[in-house]
């Protein structure tokens, strides 16, 4: 199918014409956030300790690693709506059988059907990138950001009104989820238009199906291979920050889901300004390399401030009630014997914990929201318009197999060494990354 002609100047985001995808993305995105900050409390209701909640965690993201690329060549060659739906239909399967879960192999089993089928996002990017000029590529990969701050503010208002009027019922979550998950087939059903014209979808025929080959293909390339080293790098350190932060705030704070979800809305509406409305004007005016840069040492000083955040409980924390929250009220509950998470000492109460924390959020936020689509961006301008797709597919897999040793490197550092070590460690890695890029990512040639 053809793709429309944008008739807006090449130096102007064609906003009518990505519309679709910013907003297929963003109900995906609800249903995705809605369980991200209970999955590791999820997992301690059936007695998983830190390390064994980072393997839960790494369970979608190694699935990812496998599929993702495959599914990112095959909307190439086949387009990006099919690849879409089919990635859209593993997501909602697996929200149902979370919701149906009653113990933690199925757990496990949800996370890896729909990290099989996980590519969602590489596949928008992709259609943003059909959908895009050199110039605004970076404001269009942005707003795909956008969507990712306002679903990590819904989500969680979701999550909270869910659990609230559940009674601490987890599994009503998980459907809640998959309500969202079916609204985006059906948005992506009717309302998406094939962004992969005929003439690009015929070459992208010609070329081999993925394989992992082409992943040290891309690496070897100068423009490509140090971004997505950094792609890797740069998510084990932040991963592992937004996979075990719930557990971080429940054990070093006292914070239960419902706390940590307004944590989350509050992050989500910084990325929002920061996404929607400053990559764009600080692409054009600074570049990629700057938000790069930026985002680097942002993201390093928010991480090393979390771990020093100080170990003083919410002034309402109260232990009882914590676990009962952990425990659950729905259908399937379970002990407060079976919890195995190490709460803080409640006689400590008070609010430097809390606005110490807040404090390092803001520096991490910014340096999540810019870095994912500048690397992302100056990958695309590197790569030849026939395999975007493909090559942000060998992102999505590097930005997976990240995500999948992160929960690890995480939880093993968690549990043995204690909640502070995983973050501070992720700052540093940060840390050395930022030096490195400054002198591996070339300057443009008009600076």
């Amino acid at each position: 199918m053809a793709s429309s002609q944008t008739t807006a100047p090449a130096d102007k985001l064609d906003f009518k014409r990505i519309l679709p995808v910013v907003v297929i993305i963003l109900v995906d995105l609800i249903g995705l956030s809605i369980i991200i900050p209970l999955l590791p409390l999820y997992a301690a209701r059936f007695g998983a300790a830190p390390f064994t909640i980072g393997i839960l965690q790494a369970a979608y993201p190694l699935m990812q690693f496998a599929g993702a690329p495959i599914l990112g060549r095959l909307s190439d060659r086949f387009g990006r709506k099919p690849i879409l739906l089919v990635s859209q239909i593993g997501t909602l399967a697996g929200f149902i059988l979370l919701g149906f879960s009653n113990t933690l192999w199925l757990l496990f089993l949800s996370r890896i059907i729909d990290g099989l089928s996980g590519a969602n996002l590489s596949t928008a990017q992709a259609a943003i990138a059909d959908s895009t000029t050199e110039k605004t590529r970076t404001q269009g990969l942005g707003l795909i950001g956008a969507a990712f701050g306002i679903g990590f503010v819904l989500g969680p208002i979701v999550a909270f009104i869910v659990l609230a009027a559940s009674g601490q019922n987890y599994q009503m979550v998980a459907f809640t989820a998959a309500i969202f998950s079916l609204a985006s087939i059906l948005l992506t059903s009717i309302w998406f238009r094939e962004t992969k014209s005929a003439d690009a979808l015929s070459a992208s025929a010609r070329k081999p199906p993925f394989n992992f080959h082409a992943m040290i293909e891309a690496l070897s390339r100068p423009a490509i291979g140090f971004l997505l080293i950094l792609m890797f790098f740069y998510q084990i350190a932040f991963g592992g920050y937004e996979q075990l932060f719930s557990l971080f705030t429940l054990t070093r704070l006292g914070m239960d889901a419902r706390d940590t979800s307004g944590l989350f809305v509050l992050a989500g509406l910084f990325i929002i300004v920061v996404q929607g409305g400053l990559i764009g004007r600080w692409s054009k005016q600074k570049g990629d390399r700057w938000l790069v840069i930026l985002g680097i040492s942002s993201l390093a000083v928010g991480l090393i401030f979390t771990a020093l955040t100080p170990a003083i409980p919410v002034p309402w924390f109260d232990k009882a009630r914590v676990l009962a929250s952990l425990a659950g009220e729905g259908v399937i509950r379970v002990s407060v014997q079976n919890i195995h998470i190490n709460l803080p000492d409640q006689s400590t109460r008070g609010w430097a914990g809390i606005i110490w924390l807040l404090a390092a959020s803001f520096p991490a936020a910014l340096g999540g929201g810019v870095l994912h689509p500048a690397i992302n961006s100056l990958i695309t301008k590197s790569a030849n318009k026939s395999e975007v797709g493909g090559m942000l597919g060998v992102s999505t897999a590097f930005y997976s197999a990240a995500n999948a040793i992160a929960p690890l490197f995480y939880g093993s550092l968690f549990q043995w060494l204690g909640a502070p070590v995983p973050f501070m460690a992720g700052g540093l890695i940060l840390a050395v990354l930022w030096m490195l890029s400054r002198r591996a990512i070339p300057k443009p040639a008009n600076v």
